[in-house]
Parts: structure tokens; sequence; C-alpha cells
């Protein structure tokens, strides 16, 4: 387990590394190198809105979202609002998802969850390491080891994952007592996260880098040529099939 947080930062381990190597592999079509694919889930808020299409960040990483939808229109009738899905309830759905998305062997998969309970994440993590997928958790492990799974083997993230970023978050996620408040305010997970993630991709650049392998990165939108910049960047990084 990694467990790092702050100026500690997040060196890629060696067990990465290993996996990283293995995925580069020669690709005779396009006579030079590509790399597997590295794919990111969150089940909440801590990834998918910092991590895509920002400035500086990875081209390269291939979200994970699922959406799902039940609609149903007329008059509201009397029982539960059945139009509301919640993933956990459905079984088989990390399988699906699997076999669904463009995940493969030997690919990396990061899925971001703050209490890593829930069955959705523990249930892809799980489907996913025995398809040779490598997962990296980011969760944390104080709180998830004070909650009780919903998954039925009783497994939380940490248990279900390769390798597991842990953002050293207290229980319940917010730390700070305002006087007059009920509960404590201004939670961690947010920041934390953040600040794993771009070390993470700093890591993975400069190891690419030393491989011989140049990645792209997205240019802000509000530099001139930025537009241009990243159409070619974006197309290149799909020629490269990462």
């Amino acid at each position: 387990m990694i467990r790092a947080l702050g100026m500690v930062g997040v060196m890629m381990s060696d067990e990465v590394m290993r996996n990283m190597e293995q995925g580069i592999i020669d690709n005779p079509e396009l006579g030079q190198y590509s790399i597997l694919a590295v794919h990111l889930m969150d089940t909440g808020h801590m990834l998918m809105n910092e991590m895509f299409g920002r400035v500086g960040g990875l081209m390269m990483l291939r979200p994970v979202t699922i959406s799902m939808a039940v609609e149903n229109p007329g008059p509201k009738r009397e029982g539960k609002n059945k139009s509301t899905v919640y993933l956990d309830e459905i079984p088989g759905l990390p399988e699906f998802v699997l076999e669904r998305s463009d995940i493969y062997p030997g690919d990396v998969l990061i899925i971001g969850s703050v209490s890593g309970k829930n069955a959705l994440p523990v249930g892809l993590a799980l489907a996913a390491r025995k398809q040779d997928v490598t997962v990296i958790a980011l969760t944390s492990v104080a709180y998830s080891e004070s909650l009780e799974s919903a998954y039925p083997s009783g497994k939380r993230l940490f248990e279900a994952a390769d390798i597991v970023l842990d953002d050293c978050g207290i229980i319940g996620d917010a730390v700070l007592n305002v006087e007059g408040m009920d509960v404590k305010v201004c939670p961690t997970s947010g920041i934390a996260a953040a600040l794993l993630m771009w070390t993470l991709e700093a890591e993975i650049i400069q190891e690419m880098l030393a491989r011989g392998l140049k990645p792209h990165a997205w240019l802000s939108n509000h530099l001139p040529g930025a537009d241009t910049f990243n159409k070619n960047a974006k197309a290149d990084t799909e020629r490269l099939g990462y």
C-alpha cells in the first residue's frame, strides 16, 4: 500500500512501473512504441472533473463513465421515486462495465472512492483484476476501515486493489469545527486527490520520457494557437493507441 499526502508526494512504485513497462509494446504498424491504456473511474467527486481536459493534463487518460436513467413520464403517483437508478443496486454491473468498456488485460484502471465501501467500485476492482488489469485505488483508508462494506464479500476498495493511494483523510472526511455548526466542514479528500493524481501524472510523464515516449498534454485554450495544437496532439495520441 502507498500512503502519501502533502510534501511526501507519490512516486511510481516498482509494481506500477513493472506493469507500465509490460504495457510498452512494439507496434509494427506504427514502427514505434505504444503503451497500453490508463483508465480512470470515480464514483464521487475526486477524479472526473479534475483529471480530464485540464491544462497540463495527460491526453492519454481515458475516463470510464456510466449513465443510466429510467424515464416514464406522467403524473406523479404514490410510492418511491423509481426513476432514480442507484448503480450499486444492479447485479452484475461491474462485469458489464468491463465488457462494454475498452479496458483490456495489461491496462491500468484507477478507481476513486473516498469511503471505498460501495459495491460498484469494489466489484469493478475485483472483476478487473481477474482480467489481468492493474487496479489502483484512490481512497481514504482510515475512513474506509471504519465502515462496513456494501459488497457481499465484505471487502472495501483498499482491500480489493493491487495498489492503494491513501488520501490520509479522517473518518467523515470533513476536518474543521466551526462554532454554531452541528457538523464539521471543509473535507480534505478533493484537495488530497488532486495532489496525489497530479503528482502521479508528473511521474508517469517523467518515466515515459525516460523510455523514449513523449506523451501529449493539454494546452490552455486561452493561449494563441491552442485549438490547433490540442487538435493535432489529440489526433497523435489516438494514432499512437493511447
